[in-house]
């Protein structure tokens, strides 16, 4: 059984089919917030600073954290800006860390002064990517996100996006790197798009899990991407992804409706036992005036948990 671990410097955390779902927290990311982008080349971390904490006490497991502010110069500005990031992340909350870039510079960077056992977000199946990023993967001893996706782009047919997982966990055994530090992401296609995105995923990532037998992981939001009321789409999709096998997202856990049904998907395929998490959470809750449910003390809530510039595929945060 494939379990992936991840650590800060003094939590261990593990993803894993018998696991609770990792829910990994998006927020830190300058992608489409223009007003956090400016913040952070102003030496500002102010709202990196809350957007840790209230993702934290909202339930996520991890912290993903993106510092890819501006596409000029990346390979310049990105490294260390990230570093300042990642810093003031790690000493303020205890969540293991994602360290998400496109650019290998910044990667290797953010290792060099990272915690625990981060995971690296993210590797493809280009060649020149897999040069860059799987030594990185050996040398530090990390896990990796491994997108499915390559020269080609990324391709509608799930078969292809199958072959090129597969190719990504082959090269990286040539390193000596395990399948259990592979997690996968076989990327989540707009269902107002696609009519049959929802089944592709379930179907590659049962695949994934039966064959490959390593971890997923996904933008959640990319499902409703471009369609109204994303949310209720993304709190639907939960459950039924989690069924089907995938075992983390990236995802905003201050949506009270969509980790209510991570929990809810916890207590179901038997990784809350006793419903503990559940009754602990919501045992008191009080229905919002939206008709979501409001833990009365969210910092509690978390035997099931506590892009972007450089993710291939993530088409926008909901």
């Amino acid at each position: 059984m494939s379990r992936t671990i991840v650590a800060s410097a003094t939590r261990e955390i593990v993803i894993g089919f018998d696991q609770p779902f990792c829910v990994i927290g998006e927020r830190i990311n300058p992608t489409g917030r223009k007003k956090l982008a400016a913040e952070m080349v102003e030496g500002n971390f102010e709202t990196v600073k809350a957007d840790a904490l209230a993702q934290v006490a909202a339930g996520a497991t991890m912290l993903d954290v993106n510092a890819g502010v501006t596409a000029v110069n990346p390979n310049e500005t990105e490294p260390p800006l990230l570093v300042k990031t990642i810093g003031i992340v790690q000493d303020l909350v205890d969540a293991p860390l994602s360290i998400d870039s496109s650019v290998t510079a910044a990667i290797k960077a953010a290792l060099e002064i990272a915690k625990g056992r981060p995971l690296v977000n993210s590797v493809t199946g280009e060649e020149e990517k897999l040069e860059a990023i799987l030594p990185l993967v050996k040398k530090y001893d990390v896990p990796v996100v491994a997108i499915s996706n390559d020269e080609t782009g990324i391709s509608e047919d799930p078969d292809v996006r199958f072959a090129v997982a597969k190719r990504i966990v082959e090269r990286a055994a040539d390193y000596g790197i395990k399948a259990e530090d592979i997690v996968v992401d076989p990327l989540v296609m707009p269902i107002g798009a696609m009519g049959t995105a929802g089944q592709q995923v379930f179907k590659l990532v049962r695949r994934l899990r039966e064959e490959l037998k390593v971890n997923t992981t996904c933008g959640l939001s990319n499902v409703s991407f471009g369609i109204p009321h994303r949310h209720g789409i993304n709190a639907g999709f939960i459950p039924m992804v989690i069924g089907a096998g995938m075992t983390s997202a990236i995802m905003n856990p201050c949506r009270p409706q969509e980790m209510e049904m991570v929990r809810a998907a916890n207590v179901l395929n038997g990784t809350d036992p006793n419903c503990a998490t559940w009754i602990r959470t919501y045992r008191d809750h009080q229905p919002s005036a939206t008709g979501e449910t409001t833990p009365t003390a969210p910092g509690a809530a978390s035997a099931g948990g506590r892009r972007r510039g450089g993710r291939a595929g993530r088409l926008g945060r909901g």
